[in-house]
C-alpha cells in the first residue's frame, strides 16, 4: 500500500512546482506600475524647490505725542430755571381748564378757572357797604359844618360839636375799611382765574372739572416751568471742590472770572453732545453731609425746548491739560490678567510683546503713560498672527481719530477683549 501512494506524492509535487511560478510572476506584475508611479512621484518632489515659510501682514501705526486737554465728567439732571406750583388762592369749584397739558404757555396766559359767582356776588355786597359808608361820611360832614357856627354863637353846646366831628372821623375810617372790603372782594374774585405766572411748559393737572379747590382742599394744580435756560444740576466731590476752589484763590479774581465763562458740554442719554455749550452759574451754599458732595448749577440754552426737567446727562468739563501724551488706538492694547501689552515692530520688522501702562482715553485712543517712545510701531490688526521675535510685514495705517477730549474716567475703562499674542 505505501507503495502505491509514492507515485501520487511526486505527481503533485511535479504540478505545484511550475503554479508557484505562474503565481509569483502574475503578483509581480501587477506590483509593477504601482512601484513605477511612485518612483516618478519622488524624481518630481526632487525636482520641485521647496516653499518659504509666509511673512504675516499686519497693520502698524506710529506712536504719536500731542498736548490733548483732561476732561472731567459729572452725571446730572436738568431742571428748569424755574418751576412754578399752581395752586388755588381761594377755595370754591373748578369750573374750566383753559391749558393744554405739555403745551407752552406765557406770562398771565389762563389755566384755570374756578366759578366765580359767589365772590362776585362778595364784590357787589363789599361795593353795597361802601356806599353806605361813603353817605354816612357825607352826612357827618354836614353836622361840623352846621354845627361850628352855631358852637361859636353858644347855640349849641361844645360836648355837641365834639360829637359831630368824632362822628365823622369814624365815617371817614367806615369808608376806608369799605374801600378796603371792596378791594378785597375784588381781589378774590381775580382769584377765580389762576394764570401762569411765567412763561413755560405747563404740566399735567392734578384737578379736574368739578372738584372743590383751595389753598387747604387741594396740592397744587399744575406746575409751570421755564426751560430757556434750564438748569443742570450736578454733584462734585468734596476733594473736588477743594482742589478748584485752593486754584482760584491762588489765581485771583480773573481766573475765577475764566472759570465763570468756561464753556461746558452736555453729553445727552443717546451718546449725542448737545449744540449748546454751557455756563457755570453757582456753587451750592454748603456741602451735602450725607454724600460729602456740593452741588453745581450749570445753565443751557434750550431753544425748541428740547431739553425738558428731569433728564440725565454727563457735564463735560476741561479740568487739565495732559503735554506730549503718547497715544495708540485702544484696539492695539492687550489685556492679560489684569496687565496691558502691545506688539511693537522693531526697526528689522520683528515683534517685541511689550508691557504697558495705560492712562486716559482719548476718544478712539489710549493713553500710554509707560513701555513705548515716541516714533515706535505698534500692531493694531493682525495681533492674533504675531509672536514675541516673528519677523512680520508691516503695513502702515493713518491715525483713526484726532483727539478732542480726554476723559478723566479713563483709566476705569478697559479696552476691547484682543486675543494675547501667541507664544514661543
Amino acid at each position: 500500500m505505501r507503495d502505491e501512494k509514492k507515485p501520487e506524492v511526486g505527481h503533485w509535487r511535479s504540478v505545484c512546482g511550475p503554479l508557484r511560478l505562474v503565481l509569483a510572476r502574475n503578483a509581480f506584475i501587477r506590483v509593477l506600475p504601482v512601484v513605477a508611479f511612485l518612483v516618478l512621484l519622488a524624481g518630481l518632489a526632487e525636482k520641485v524647490p521647496a516653499q518659504p515659510a509666509s511673512v504675516p501682514e499686519v497693520e502698524v501705526m506710529t506712536v504719536t505725542q500731542k498736548d490733548v486737554p483732561v476732561y472731567s465728567e459729572w452725571v446730572g439732571t436738568t431742571e428748569g430755571l424755574v418751576n412754578a406750583k399752581i395752586r388755588a388762592q381761594v377755595t370754591g369749584y373748578l369750573a374750566r381748564q383753559a391749558y393744554k397739558e405739555g403745551a407752552t404757555v406765557k406770562k398771565g396766559d389762563l389755566l384755570f378757572e374756578i366759578d366765580p359767582r359767589t365772590f362776585k356776588a362778595a364784590l357787589d355786597q363789599a361795593e353795597a357797604q361802601l356806599a353806605m359808608a361813603k353817605a354816612k361820611l357825607g352826612k357827618t360832614e354836614l353836622d361840623v359844618k352846621r354845627y361850628r357856627p352855631l358852637a361859636k354863637e353858644k347855640a349849641i353846646s361844645q360836648e355837641e360839636l365834639d360829637d359831630a366831628v368824632q362822628a365823622n372821623l369814624a365815617a371817614k375810617a367806615g369808608v376806608q375799611e369799605a374801600e378796603a372790603s371792596v378791594e378785597q372782594a375784588r381781589l378774590s374774585l381775580s382769584f377765580t382765574r389762576i394764570t401762569s405766572p411765567v412763561d413755560g411748559i405747563a404740566g399735567s393737572a392734578n384737578a379736574q372739572i368739578g372738584d372743590l379747590v383751595g389753598p387747604t382742599q387741594t396740592g397744587e394744580l399744575t406746575t409751570v416751568s421755564t426751560v430757556d435756560p434750564i438748569k443742570v444740576y450736578f454733584p462734585i466731590s468734596e476733594q473736588q471742590y477743594m482742589v478748584l476752589a485752593r486754584e482760584l484763590a491762588k489765581a485771583g479774581a480773573e481766573a475765577e472770572a475764566r472759570a465763570d465763562r468756561q464753556k461746558l458740554d452736555l453729553v445727552l442719554a443717546d451718546g449725542s453732545v448737545y449744540p449748546h455749550k454751557g455756563e457755570f452759574s453757582f456753587a451750592e451754599r454748603q456741602v451735602d453731609v450725607k454724600t460729602g458732595t456740593i452741588r453745581i448749577a450749570v445753565l443751557f440754552s434750550n431753544p425748541g425746548n428740547l431739553l425738558r426737567p428731569g433728564q440725565f446727562g454727563r457735564v463735560r468739563a476741561v479740568t487739565d491739560i495732559t503735554k506730549g501724551a503718547m497715544m495708540i488706538p485702544q484696539r492695539a492694547v492687550m489685556e492679560l490678567q489684569g496687565s496691558y501689552q502691545v506688539a511693537v515692530v522693531g526697526p528689522d520688522n520683528k515683534v517685541d510683546i511689550r508691557p504697558v501702562k495705560t492712562g486716559e482715553r482719548v476718544d478712539s485712543l489710549w493713553v500710554i503713560t509707560s513701555g513705548l517712545k515716541p516714533g515706535e510701531r505698534v500692531v493694531v490688526e493682525g495681533l492674533q498672527k504675531v509672536k514675541e521675535g516673528v519677523q512680520v510685514n508691516p503695513k502702515p495705517v493713518e491715525a483713526e481719530s484726532k483727539p478732542q477730549s480726554v476723559s478723566s474716567a479713563g483709566p476705569e475703562a478697559k479696552p476691547a477683549p484682543t486675543p494675547a499674542p501667541k507664544k514661543d
